[in-house]
């Protein structure tokens, strides 16, 4: 089984900054992509940000230019620095991350219980 735990969500004022984390433990032989997702309340939830394992990464054009996504492979960590925070980025935020547990088998989707984000205005 695979573990995702994210930690660095809280409340910040419009403009501040946040650094969330998310590290997968268990049983991990490749971690092909990692990202994090949003859902704000009554809407769906929606891509943020993805790095691959060779460290391409893509972005939502809603936070491109103020989030920067980030992975430490040896600690299969991966980061979200997200600064000029604005009020339309309050979501719960999730990690994902595609994870092969054997060398002989695909990778599958895995989650994070998610950690929410608020900025206040």
């Amino acid at each position: 089984q695979v573990q995702l735990v994210e930690s660095g969500g809280g409340l910040v004022q419009d403009g501040g900054s946040l650094r969330l984390s998310c590290a997968a433990s268990g049983t991990i032989f490749s971690i092909n992509m990692m990202g994090w997702f949003r859902q704000a309340p009554g809407k769906q939830r929606e891509l943020v940000a993805r790095i691959i394992s060779a460290g391409s990464t893509s972005y939502a054009d809603s936070v491109k230019g103020r989030f920067t996504i980030s992975r430490d492979n040896a600690k299969n960590t991966v980061y979200l620095q997200m600064d000029s925070l604005k009020p339309e980025d309050t979501a719960v935020y999730y990690c994902n991350a595609a994870v092969a547990q054997r060398s002989s088998e695909y990778a599958r989707n895995y989650w994070g219980q998610g950690t929410q984000v608020t900025v206040s205005s």
